[in-house]
């Protein structure tokens, strides 16, 4: 499966295996009949912070978010763009230790979490949120990562 790989945060460069993670995650989550290409690019909390305020009008850093590319015209013979995923580190880090979860599974949900929106999965409500959440469980077994949403 290809896809986009950028760093863009000094300490995500220093997370080991960053790039073959990434490429477990988005191998296990886009079916084999997908073409586009998503681009999974990790940030800093400020970054991450700006592009939330932005885009949803709110004034934090979060772990994720996700901007599908949409239909937009690609040069023949480019891969089509399915989207981006951004990732911030401190919001992940801070969340997978208080979770008890390594980063490297925390990170791992996270982009298929973002690539399932990428998708058109969401969780506005209880019914989409349970059929999300069950693909994502169901994609970070064939991971060998634990149900995240089990207390």
């Amino acid at each position: 499966m290809t896809f986009e790989f950028s760093v863009e945060s000094v300490p995500w460069k220093n997370l080991r295996g960053l790039k073959a993670l990434t490429s477990k995650s988005v191998a296990a989550t886009l079916p084999k009949s997908e073409k586009r290409i998503p681009a999974i690019i990790f940030v800093s909390d400020k970054t991450i912070r700006g592009l939330n305020n932005n885009w949803r009008g709110f004034d934090k850093p979060t772990n994720v978010l996700s901007f599908p590319a949409g239909d937009m015209p690609v040069p023949k013979g480019t891969a089509k763009p399915l989207g981006d995923v951004i990732l911030s580190y401190g919001v992940i880090k801070k969340e997978a230790k208080a979770q008890g979860k390594s980063m490297a599974h925390h990170t791992s949900h996270l982009i298929v979490h973002g690539i399932l929106h990428l998708l058109g999965y969401d969780h506005e409500n209880d019914s989409d949120a349970e059929k999300m959440e069950r693909r994502e469980r169901l994609i970070l077994k064939r991971l060998g990562i634990s149900d995240p949403y089990k207390p």
